[in-house]
């Protein structure tokens, strides 16, 4: 998980939230139906931490939607370059 919060994943964040505002769940809900710790679920709504693709698709499953539906609006330059990435690519 990114120490510092990308764009990316404030945006997912938002998504995250939203969906489960819309569909009356409680954060602690949504962690209990995607078997996901609460502070887990705490962290990526405000974008302090980005999941890997399982978890997310746990999270999305819990709120039934499609995964995609949590990357809507997420691009590539969303993602920070660390200097590991310009190395390999230099």
């Amino acid at each position: 998980m990114p120490r510092v919060p990308s764009a990316a994943a404030v945006r997912i964040g938002t998504l995250i939230a939203d969906e489960r505002e819309r569909r009356g769940l409680t954060q602690d809900e949504l962690a209990v139906l995607a078997q996901i710790d609460s502070s887990n679920i705490r962290g990526y709504e405000k974008g302090r931490a980005l999941m890997g693709i399982p978890t997310l698709v746990r999270i999305a499953d819990a709120l039934r939607i499609e995964p995609g539906a949590l990357l809507d609006g997420v691009t590539s330059d969303m993602f920070p370059v660390t200097a590991s990435d310009r190395r390999r690519v230099g």
